[in-house]
C-alpha cells in the first residue's frame, strides 16, 4: 500500500525554498477492540459523568481547568486557550546546520519521510546538498496547531524530519541515584566480556516482532473459524539469580550450547 502524505510544507533556509510532503515513517499496528455490552453485544460509548449526581454532562457544558500545587483550580474557556496556539503556516524553517549524529537519541520523538511536492528538481537538490555536506539541519515548524523542533537529515538518500522532544521532557541522567554495591572481580568481568562477545551481532529488525499482537491475531483467526477455545501456551519467565557469578556461568553455558 502506497504511503499517503499527512501534511504539506515548504523547507526554507536562506533564500532556498523546497516544497515537500510529510509522510509518517512509523505506524500504529496495535490491535484495536470494540467495547460491547455483554448482554446484547451492542457497542457502548464513553460519556462524561458528574460523579456527585451520576448525570451525563454534555461536552458543550464542560470547561478546562488546571489544578495548582496548592490545590486550587484555574479555569479557562476555549477562546482563551485558542489565543495561545501558534500561528499556522507551511514553513519548515531551518535555523542552523550541525554535524550529523550530534543530537542525543533521548531527544528523538517521531520520524517523518519527506517527499517532493511539485518540483522534484528542488527536492533532489536538497537531498544532494544534505548528502554532500554530511550535516543535518535543526528546523522548526507548526503543524496542526502545534509547534515542533526537529532534525532535518538524510536516510538512505531520502530527506527526513525527526521531531524532537522539548528540554523539559527529557530527564537528565544525573537525576538517577548512583548505583551501589561492590565492584566486579576479575573472573566476573572476564565472563561478562565473553558473554558480550558471544551475543555480538548486527541489528536485524526483521527478527523482532510484537509477539503479543501476533498471538492476538492468531486467536482472532481461530475464533473466526469457529473455535470456541484456543490453547494458549503461557510464557515461562525465569526467576532472576542474586548470584552474579552463577548467572554469568549459566548464560555462557547456554550460549555455548546454542552456538
Amino acid at each position: 500500500m502506497a504511503a499517503r502524505a499527512m501534511w504539506k510544507g515548504v523547507i526554507r533556509f536562506g533564500e532556498a525554498q523546497v516544497p515537500v510532503k510529510l509522510y509518517s515513517a512509523v505506524q500504529d499496528r496495535s490491535v484495536h477492540f470494540r467495547l460491547l455490552h455483554e448482554k446484547d453485544r451492542s457497542p457502548v460509548k464513553q460519556a462524561m459523568v458528574n460523579p456527585e449526581t451520576d448525570d451525563i454532562v454534555p461536552y458543550a457544558e464542560t470547561r478546562r481547568a488546571y489544578r495548582t500545587d496548592e490545590g486550587s483550580l484555574v479555569l479557562f474557556d476555549k477562546k482563551e486557550l485558542e489565543a495561545l496556539e501558534p500561528d499556522s503556516g507551511r514553513d519548515i524553517e531551518v535555523i542552523r546546520f550541525m554535524p550529523s549524529q550530534v543530537i542525543d537519541h533521548r531527544w528523538y520523538d517521531r520520524p517523518y519521510y519527506l517527499g517532493p511536492d511539485g518540483s522534484e528538481s528542488l527536492y533532489f537538490a536538497l537531498a544532494e546538498a544534505l548528502g554532500n555536506s554530511g550535516k543535518e539541519g535543526l528546523a522548526r515548524w507548526v503543524m496542526r496547531k502545534k509547534s515542533y523542533v526537529g532534525a532535518l537529515r538524510l536516510h538512505r538518500g531520502v530527506p527526513m524530519l525527526m521531531s524532537l522532544r522539548h528540554e523539559e521532557q527529557v530527564v537528565p541522567v544525573d537525576a538517577l541515584e548512583p548505583p551501589k554495591g561492590k565492584a566486579l572481580d576479575t573472573k566476573e568481568l572476564d565472563m561478562a566480556r565473553q558473554l558480550i562477545g558471544m551475543l555480538e551481532a548486527e541489528f536485524d529488525p526483521e527478527e523482532y516482532h510484537d509477539e503479543y499482537r501476533e498471538r492476538v491475531l492468531e486467536l482472532i483467526e481461530a475464533k473466526q473459524r469457529g473455535k470456541k477455545s484456543v490453547k494458549v501456551t503461557p510464557i515461562r519467565r525465569r526467576e532472576a539469580s542474586d548470584d552474579l557469578s552463577k548467572a554469568l556461568e549459566a548464560s555462557l553455558k547456554k550460549e555455548r550450547k546454542r552456538a
